[in-house]
């Protein structure tokens, strides 16, 4: 019992806030995550996320993520073709235009700027890779989301004008990813003996403040989820399956271009996962009648963490 609750203690991390958070009908508990989430909770949460990374990072890792130019471009490849595309299929089905908005936010979206990078390192995976991926990703959205979006709408009639703050998205790159992780590098650098004692608990630790990040989140759309009703069941199956085919894409590729232990964790996690913040930000901007657009985009993220988080205990588990 032991052993199953080491392997997959995340996963059912990731189960316990879900259901204690929407069972919760007291709101206590998404009361005081909505509180963390109003005052910088999650933006606190990716700093130190981050700065852990670049303690547990090392020289090696680094110079193999840089180089990787196949794995990094398989994974840009998941992100803005396959996923996109994936995207318009679904919004050929017959779907309210809400779950339709809702799925385009997402399909349209970067790589997540924290919990990918965790679970390739999780799993066995080259953070670093991982997090060349996430900077790349998130500067190149900047310039493809308002393409992409727009093409996805016309399936819908919609004719929105999608503007995004650039420098804004620079700033968060830099404060919030880059600027702690240097800081963690240095700090290693010169204190490595010290630091590497401590690799496994760091590692668990970022998990833990992964599932924070899906607390507060988790707290803000609790409302919206509950007020779906029947639709829930219908937008988890529709979210479980687009994930799935990216994951099933991203591991696909890997595959037939032979990438190696370490590079082939980081394509399957950076290539399929989403990042929220700036989907919810586009929806309640572009599309605040459509509040169904916010429950996908929130139960997208929540169910590939779930789908990810079982991934990370069988990929340990086939590398021990």
């Amino acid at each position: 019992m032991y052993d199953l609750i080491k392997k997959y203690w995340f996963i059912a991390g990731l189960v316990f806030v879900f259901t204690i958070t929407v069972a919760d009908t007291t709101g206590t508990v998404s009361g005081i995550g909505r509180w963390l989430k109003m005052h910088r909770g999650p933006d606190a949460v990716i700093v130190l996320i981050f700065f852990f990374s670049g303690l547990i990072l090392n020289a090696r890792q680094i110079r193999s993520g840089l180089m990787d130019i196949k794995g990094i471009s398989i994974a840009l490849v998941i992100i803005f073709l396959v996923s996109p595309i994936t995207g318009a299929l679904f919004g050929m089905a017959s779907l309210e235009t809400g779950i339709k908005i809702g799925i385009f936010l997402v399909a349209v979206m970067p790589t997540t700027l924290s919990s990918g990078v965790v679970m390739t390192g999780a799993a066995g995976g080259n953070m670093a890779h991982a997090l060349v991926i996430t900077i790349l990703a998130n500067g190149l959205a900047v310039f493809t989301i308002p393409v992409a979006l727009s093409l996805l709408l016309n399936l819908v009639g919609g004719n929105a004008v999608v503007s995004i703050d650039k420098a804004a998205i620079v700033m968060k790159l830099g404060c919030y990813v880059l600027l702690p992780l240097f800081t963690g590098l240095m700090i290693k650098f010169y204190t490595k003996s010290l630091i590497n004692r401590f690799v496994m608990k760091l590692q668990v630790l970022n998990q833990c403040l992964v599932l924070g990040i899906v607390w507060m989140a988790m707290s803000s759309a609790r409302g919206a989820i509950i007020g779906t009703g029947g639709s829930v069941g219908i937008i988890f199956l529709l979210v479980f399956g687009f994930h799935g085919i990216l994951l099933s894409s991203s591991g696909l590729f890997s595959k037939i271009l032979k990438l190696g232990r370490g590079r082939k964790e980081s394509v399957i996690f950076m290539g399929s996962q989403k990042t929220l913040p700036l989907s919810v930000i586009l929806q309640v901007s572009l599309f605040p009648q459509y509040g169904m657009a916010l429950v996908v985009c929130v139960l997208h993220h929540l169910v590939h963490l779930l789908m990810d988080g079982y991934l990370v205990g069988r990929l340990r588990k086939i590398e021990d």
